[in-house]
């Protein structure tokens, strides 16, 4: 007898296992892929998927040979890759489950890479990381920094303070030793040496490398020694100035302040001279992410508070108080300081359509999550392409700083980038035309993530359960 029921219940296992691994494929139906990277779309056409890869595009008779697949009407319908957001952050060593709850607004939002620009809780957020890639965690696939360089007594919290080449190496070792997917370095405290040294050891270690980019220095010489891209179109102002290196000089010999040299850029700007500039970085492979929703937020807190908007409800209370920093400084600005933030943000913004004029890599990122004001996980990107197309650059541009740029920065374009056989099943299903409205990536019909399709009622349940734990939290 014991036997007996010891060999049901090997078969019973059996079973199960093979149930469990046992494949459905998706089938869409009669839908429109929006080709991005030759700006056009291709009309009734039916897509099959099996596992997380397109294993087939074709006419209707895929409809015979899928017979068993999960039928999906695409009709009047549009696909195209999910979205990558280059720079978003988790982080406040307190707040670690209001931003795990950020994992599921990115997935209802059609997110489903997102690149992790340094935080202080790097051990969970690489936990995250790995379970998400597992299937054992909703969320976006996770590129992470883990910790990011900077010197002595630095602001940020989190950071691996390095004063020394030899301390820069034990930080690397480190960084190795939690596998990161790049090198993030930020300039608050870190000497301008210190800064190139650690761009150059960490390029030799096979990482890419990014950052702020120190006013001790030119754009010129960060891209030269190796910068991978920079975060933020604000510290680009520089390039446009004709005088870009004499006042780099007298910074560096603190011979004028931060606002001084800004003013000094400000009225040397020279689009002609952002040009070249630009296109020697191109030129490097040094590639921009411009983060300007956020910037653009911040600015203009003097015309819209932000403070009733609905998204708030997705959001965890103590992660919003983080807001309050950037809000409260803003608001103790003059009248003077209001104009010249407005002055300096409208010509960083100009640079747009010059980045991409000389053949920059622009790497959509939204600089979303804690202490960034009002710069929503997940919507944020929406808004961020479509600030994009505001400031200069059409909807097909601005797609693809999202979803070719994004999988190219990290050498994946052989699977990202484009609907087509043999790439990635991630998969975003609109309702209208991206490239004809770029607002029309905010019209979700529903998601294919991991193999599995989410429709437009099991993405508004995450939105809501979402909504029920920041609830619970108040």
């Amino acid at each position: 007898m014991y036997k007996i029921s010891s060999i049901l219940l090997l078969i019973i296992l059996n079973q199960y296992s093979f149930a469990q691994n046992k494949i459905t494929p998706i089938l869409i139906t009669d839908i429109n892929i929006v080709d991005v990277e030759n700006n056009k779309t291709i009309p009734h056409q039916f897509v099959a998927i099996k596992g997380d890869r397109i294993v087939e595009i074709g006419g209707s008779k895929l409809k015979t040979k899928y017979i068993k697949a999960q039928i999906i009407n695409g009709n009047n319908k549009f696909i195209m890759p999910s979205l990558w957001d280059m720079h978003v952050h988790f982080g406040g060593d307190t707040l670690r489950e209001e931003n795990k709850m950020l994992l599921p607004l990115y997935i209802a939002m059609g997110i489903s890479h997102v690149r992790d620009c340094a935080g202080d809780i790097s051990l969970e957020v690489i936990d995250w990381k790995n379970k998400i890639q597992e299937g054992k965690l909703l969320g976006p696939t996770i590129f992470t920094s883990g910790p990011k360089l900077e010197g002595i007594n630095s602001i940020w919290p989190g950071d691996l303070e390095i004063g020394t080449e030899s301390e820069m190496n034990t930080a690397l070792d480190s960084l190795q030793k939690l596998k990161v997917d790049f090198i993030k370095i930020t300039d608050n405290t870190l000497a301008p040496e210190l800064f190139l040294k650690s761009i150059v050891e960490a390029r030799k270690r096979g990482w890419k490398v990014t950052g702020h980019a120190p006013a001790t220095m030119t754009i010129e010489l960060l891209s030269k020694n190796g910068l991978s891209a920079i975060e933020h179109i604000g510290y680009l102002i520089r390039s446009a100035s004709k005088d870009e290196e004499l006042i780099t000089q007298l910074k560096a010999a603190n011979k004028i302040n931060g606002r001084e040299a800004s003013e000094k850029y400000l009225q040397s700007f020279d689009s002609l001279v952002a040009l070249k500039k630009f296109k020697q970085l191109a030129k490097n492979g040094t590639a921009v992410v411009p983060t300007i929703n956020g910037s653009y937020i911040t600015t203009y807190l003097d015309q819209t508070s932000h403070e009733q908007d609905d998204y708030l409800k997705y959001l965890g209370p103590a992660l919003k108080r983080t807001y309050n920093w950037r809000v409260q400084r803003a608001a103790n600005d003059n009248k003077e300081a209001i104009e010249f933030r407005h002055r300096n943000f409208e010509a960083g913004a100009k640079l747009l359509p010059l980045l991409y004029q000389s053949g920059v890599s622009i790497l959509a990122g939204t600089d979303a999550g804690y202490l960034n004001s009002y710069n929503y996980p997940g919507l944020g990107m929406h808004q961020e392409l479509a600030i994009m197309v505001k400031y200069g650059l059409n909807a097909q541009q601005a797609l693809k700083c999202s979803i070719i740029n994004g999988p190219a920065f990290f050498n994946m374009e052989k699977d990202y980038g484009a609907v087509q056989k043999n790439k990635m099943a991630e998969l975003l299903i609109l309702n209208s035309n991206p490239l004809l409205n770029i607002q029309n990536t905010q019209s979700i019909f529903g998601l294919v993530r991991q193999g599995k399709y989410l429709d437009r009622k099991q993405l508004d349940q995450l939105l809501i359960q979402v909504a029920g734990k920041v609830k619970a939290l108040n």
